[in-house]
């Protein structure tokens, strides 16, 4: 758990028991992340209209975030840029973890296909992520589908790492073996006595895995190999803004960085939690 993911658990929710905080505080967070990709679809339905005449206005009660050098209302358009985030951080964490778990179940058939997915597993490690994903955007054109192809091709490593290792604990288990001698198929073994056991790794990585996502897509965009300048993306807001910080327009960059830093925390206090929920030593305290 992140510094500063525990020390806001600790200022807040004083009185209630663990279980009470953690479905509390995984509430909360869930009903955030909710309302941005709600809004989001919502005010994405029309184009952000300009005014010129209220260009690089500051931060006031009519605009909360300010305005950008074209008049645009920087609420909405981070609001807008969050919720396409979440979308591919979502759509990419899927296929990712997808992936990851066919791989893990692929590594229990055999030590040939555990050896094969270990050096894949290393393969992808040993190239940086930012890099693989710039690699691969650029190799599909760019846009979303290159991003969310990029995302999904790099993050599935350490899921697959967990699954496997879950997995090779669960095959020294005396009901596997009894499974194995009654002449059941190691893939039904893997998918009807390993699965059940995966589920809360997977679900707890596949949402650790989110902020991940959005941060590396959010990076690609901000470098100019990512999602189209014409989307409302968190890094194309950032990589604009970059232009007016010397005039003292530092409300461009300040709020959808700190948005995306909310959402982000939001995402690794919801993992954290449901770890929690989830571990026996603490779901009932």
């Amino acid at each position: 758990m992140s510094s500063a993911t525990a020390t806001l658990k600790k200022g807040l929710f004083l009185g209630l028991n663990l279980r009470q905080k953690t479905i509390l505080i995984i509430s909360l967070t869930s009903i955030l992340l909710f309302g941005i990709l709600i809004s989001s679809l919502i005010l994405g339905g029309e184009a952000l209209p300009t005014n010129f005449g209220s260009k690089n206005l500051a931060p006031s009660l009519a605009h909360p975030f300010g305005t950008d050098w074209m008049g645009r209302d920087m609420f909405i358009r981070t609001v807008e840029g969050l919720g396409l985030s979440l979308i591919v951080g979502f759509v990419a964490s899927s296929l990712s973890t997808i992936l990851a778990i066919v791989l893990g179940i692929f590594s229990s058939l055999s030590k040939k296909t555990d050896a094969f997915v270990s050096w894949l597993v290393d393969l992808f490690l040993s190239i940086p992520h930012l890099l693989f994903i710039i690699l691969i955007s650029i190799g599909l054109g760019g846009g979303v589908v290159g991003v969310i192809a990029g995302v999904a091709l790099t993050h599935w490593t350490s899921l697959t790492r967990v699954v496997r290792a879950e997995i090779k604990q669960l095959k020294t288990q005396e009901y596997i073996h009894i499974s194995s001698k009654m002449g059941k198929s190691k893939l039904w073994i893997a998918i009807k006595h390993m699965m059940p056991h995966l589920i809360p790794q997977i679900l707890v990585g596949v949402i650790l895995m989110f902020p991940h996502a959005i941060l590396h897509e959010a990076s690609v965009t901000f470098l100019g190999f990512g999602l189209s300048p014409h989307e409302p993306a968190i890094g194309i807001i950032l990589s604009e803004s970059m232009k007016y910080l010397a005039a003292g327009y530092w409300w461009l960059a300040f709020f959808p960085g700190l948005s995306l830093l909310i959402v982000v925390l939001a995402f690794d206090m919801i993992g954290d939690n449901i770890g929690l929920l989830m571990d026996p030593k603490s779901a009932h305290d």
